[in-house]
């Protein structure tokens, strides 16, 4: 994760104690989710804001014709990861990526805003760092999550998430920060991989039987994948 105002937890080692893979799991599929969100937009560099291991740049190297792929972060262990899988045209920097100057076609902002104490001022300042940038944003916040609350906090503690989104509040942290929405659009891991107990199976059936913004607002376990422009 990156530019978190109190970030001990992971430029330390507490993050990577407690998720070793640090994600790398789910990367090939949100590749797949920012490449179908992007639809046939042509990007040339692209760069990545709390790249993690930095899987999802390896992932999207393999499938676009950009020329230029960057990854920040600021967990030296995150980095550490990263480094292993760059190649020509792909690398990983220890670095707050508000602090540089660089400019890109296109910046991905993928689970990071609900880790970050000021999101709103957090995103208005990466907006000059692109034109065009994809967010993902795990939609914590469902009446199941407040009848039982239990989930958010462990949510806090293992992954630290500190803001819990709905869809509404989500796209208008974005838009507070200046951003112009192009295209929002539900996600959900838990759907799209396949499970293999029974119990896996039956709990998410009553979420593929409803429509996903009413799913999402009830029950949970889904995010929002977000175009937007990043604007002057």
């Amino acid at each position: 994760m990156t530019a978190v105002e109190t970030n001990d937890r992971y430029t330390g080692g507490d993050y990577l104690a407690d998720n070793p893979g640090w994600h790398v799991a789910d990367s090939a599929w949100k590749a797949e989710q920012i490449l179908a969100g992007l639809g046939p937009a042509r990007v040339q560099t692209v760069c990545e804001v709390g790249c993690g291991a930095g899987e999802v740049l390896v992932q999207l190297q393999r499938r676009l014709a950009a020329v230029r792929l960057v990854g920040y972060d600021i967990a030296p262990a995150a980095i550490e990861l990263a480094r292993r899988r760059e190649s020509g045209g792909l690398e990983f920097r220890l670095e707050d990526a508000v602090g540089s100057s660089e400019h890109f076609d296109l910046m991905l902002v993928i689970d990071v805003v609900e880790h970050v104490e000021n999101p709103i001022g957090f995103l208005r300042a990466l907006r000059p760092k692109a034109d065009r940038t994809v967010l993902h944003v795990p939609l914590d916040l469902s009446a199941q999550a407040v009848l039982r609350p239990q989930r958010l906090m462990r949510a806090r503690h293992r992954v630290g998430h500190l803001h819990y989104f709905t869809r509404e509040t989500a796209l208008a942290t974005i838009e507070d920060a200046g951003y112009r929405i192009l295209s929002a659009r539900f996600t959900a891991v838990a759907l799209d991989r396949p499970v293999q107990s029974r119990k896996a199976r039956l709990a998410r059936m009553p979420r593929r039987c409803l429509p996903r913004p009413l799913a999402a607002r009830l029950l949970g376990g889904f995010s929002l994948l977000v175009v937007a422009e990043n604007g002057g």
